[in-house]
This record gives C-alpha cells, sequence and structure tokens, in this order.
C-alpha cells in the first residue's frame, strides 16, 4: 500500500520520530514522509510511534491508498525530499 504520514510533535521527539520514519518511508517535506509500505511494517511502526508519542500533545495522521497511482501530487516551489528511487 501507498503511505502518506504527517506529525506534529514537540520539539525534543522530532530527530527521534524522524530516525524511525526515515526506516520506513521517504521524507518528502518537514514533518512529511510517504511511500509504500506493507501492512506488517506499518503495524510496526505504529507501534514504535505510539511508544514515544504523548497522545495529548503529539498528532500522527496516516492516509493509506492501495494504489499510488490515484494519488495526484503537484509540487510548487522547492521539492525538499524525493521518494522516487535513483540507481
Amino acid at each position: 500500500m501507498y503511505c502518506i504520514l504527517v506529525y506534529d510533535v514537540n520539539i525534543k521527539k522530532v530527530s527521534k520520530i524522524n530516525k524511525i520514519l526515515r526506516r520506513y518511508l521517504y521524507w518528502v517535506q518537514n514533518s512529511v514522509f510517504e511511500g509504500e509500505i506493507s501492512e506488517s511494517n506499518l503495524m510496526e511502526l505504529e507501534a514504535e510511534l505510539s511508544q514515544i508519542l504523548n497522545p495529548d500533545r503529539d498528532s500522527i495522521i496516516i492516509f493509506t491508498f492501495d494504489k499510488p497511482k490515484w494519488i495526484n501530487k503537484k509540487i510548487i516551489g522547492k521539492e525538499k525530499g524525493s521518494v522516487s528511487n535513483i540507481i
């Protein structure tokens, strides 16, 4: 499945959150990650993030799509990250 994840967390947690997210998804913009992920990896990711988050202050939103072709993405301005793999 394809996933877009956005977060808003305490500044002290940002580097820890980013480190976890980079193992599963591609960084595309401040507080935004996206990419292909299996259902089991998504469950692992959610479990790891849940251990760090304070549910009263922090927020993560995860959008999932069966097929990435259903997503129209338009970038205006500088592209900070890319989900394409360069081989």
